[in-house]
């Protein structure tokens, strides 16, 4: 077999190819379509797009359920839907679809990025982790604790798990719209603090919202996850196995009485995060060579088989599921549950109530102070250390940030309260409380990006070298 790579010079490696030309001959004829602007896909793919359009969808259901013919919103979401195979089947109302089935796949996509993140992430070292972790947790606790001082003595004792959870899309979004300049530091802090963030509201939705158990269905659950583990443990690196077996242990979680949502992050933390063979590019580069001998359907079927092997199973279903999630679950979800009806009588019971009250200062007071306690204790036992360039002030402005508890927050809701009153106060709670979050932290955190910048190199003491020569004015277009 003859080497069709181009001759090079011993030692010399090829210029990498940082934006291949797509797979294909060019078509004869093409016919135009309208395109977006690059500036608009670029946009549309950073966090920032995707928390306008959750914010998008939570305006539009506000605006659902107070319009004339507002009961169409309650309605529309009560429809039921059922998938059936003989006398087997499922059926749920749209909105349960949403949070069960829909959230599932945000779920996934959060376990996949703790899987990621502890394997070959920034959770792999305590001390950078240590900081942020603590953070989270003293954002869990202190919430938790500030809503059961209030309103923990009523009906509204359940509620205590809703004002716990930071929202990182908007987290996010906030931060890459009003953020200081260089913010990747403070982004870097923050989304390490919401994925621990986000593993204890899981854990706190598994153990504490769980109402009926079937003890036949967790068994079920229990044999799918060894499933799991033993697919992770023979290095299986193609995606339908696990696929596959997550739908059937969504099928037994949901059946067993515990949220279904969990078998998501059960399956994200299963696959795995590291490629699973070794010396990937030998077996790729064979069966390319191979493919350009002879161009025929075996040869094509197994190159692109090698190619994909080459990627860690995590990265591609995270690749394949995060637009999915971001783009249309979660502002799905947020259309399915942001809509409460204000009326006069509504509004008047929320002013007044200790479910409403309990979930704003949880979330604006809690969030706030238990974030920087827990920091600021792991960084002054010398546990934790913050990434260069963050200081304490951006410390305080991004855990103020850190009070937009939406995503979660709602769907804990759903699942605390069976009555539509206290549902609707601590829907309230949630969006008043997000929003005075959101505003504060915005404000705080882009007048202390301008006094304490961030553009500042890891290692202060040293001079980072000047750039080579020519200078040129990085204004200018290239030549």
């Amino acid at each position: 077999m003859v080497d069709p790579s181009p001759a090079r010079s011993p030692g010399v490696d090829p210029a990498p190819v940082s934006r291949p030309a797509r797979p294909g001959s060019p078509l004869r004829a093409a016919i135009p379509l309208p395109r977006m602007s690059s500036s608009s896909r670029q946009f549309l793919a950073t966090e920032a797009g995707s928390a306008l359009l959750l914010l998008a969808a939570a305006l539009i259901a506000l605006v659902w359920a107070n319009v004339p013919g507002w009961a169409s919103y309650e309605s529309f979401w009560s429809t039921v839907a059922s998938i059936r195979i003989g006398e087997l089947g499922l059926s749920h109302d749209l909105r349960h679809w949403v949070n069960d089935a829909g959230m599932a796949v945000f779920f996934l996509v959060v376990g996949l990025e703790i899987s990621r993140e502890m394997s070959v992430g920034d959770l792999r070292s305590v001390r950078a982790v240590a900081a942020p972790a603590l953070g989270a947790l003293g954002g869990l606790a202190l919430p938790a604790l500030l809503y059961f001082l209030i309103a923990g003595g009523g009906p509204g004792a359940a509620g205590w798990g809703i004002p716990i959870s930071t929202d990182t899309a908007f987290l996010v979004g906030v931060l890459a719209l009003f953020g200081p300049r260089c913010p990747d530091r403070l982004r870097l802090f923050l989304l390490t603090l919401a994925i621990v963030d986000d593993v204890g509201a899981i854990a706190v939705l598994g153990l504490f919202y769980t109402k009926h158990v079937s003890v036949t269905g967790l068994v079920i659950a229990f044999v799918l996850v060894v499933a799991l583990g033993l697919l992770r443990w023979l290095r299986v690196w193609r995606l339908s196995p696990y696929v596959m077996v997550g739908i059937a242990l969504w099928v037994a979680v949901s059946a067993s009485g515990v949220h279904p949502t969990l078998a998501g992050v059960l399956v994200g933390l299963m696959v795995p995060a590291r490629a699973t063979q070794s010396a990937p590019g030998e077996r790729f580069r064979f069966y390319g060579r191979a493919l350009i001998e002879s161009a025929d359907p075996g040869r094509a079927r197994l190159a692109v088989s090698a190619a994909r092997s080459v990627v860690p199973a995590n990265d591609r279903l995270q690749e394949a599921l995060h637009p999915i999630s971001a783009y249309v679950v979660v502002p799905i979800f947020g259309l399915a549950n942001a809509g409460v009806h204000l009326s006069g009588t509504t509004l008047a019971s929320a002013a007044t109530s200790t479910v409403t009250i309990g979930i704003i200062v949880a979330l604006v007071v809690g969030k706030s102070v238990g974030i920087t306690i827990g920091a600021t204790a792991a960084l002054r036992t010398g546990l934790g250390a913050l990434p260069g360039g963050v200081r304490y002030g951006h410390l305080m402005s991004g855990a103020v940030l850190a009070g937009i508890g939406f995503t979660i927050s709602l769907f804990i809701a759903d699942l605390a309260f069976a009555s539509p009153a206290l549902r609707d106060q601590a829907k309230i709670g949630v969006l008043a409380g997000s929003l005075i979050a959101a505003v504060l932290g915005s404000l705080l955190v882009r007048y202390l990006g301008e006094r304490l910048p961030m553009c500042t190199p890891d290692d202060e003491t040293v001079t980072p070298p000047l750039p080579p020569l020519p200078w040129l004015d990085p204004s200018s277009p290239t030549p």
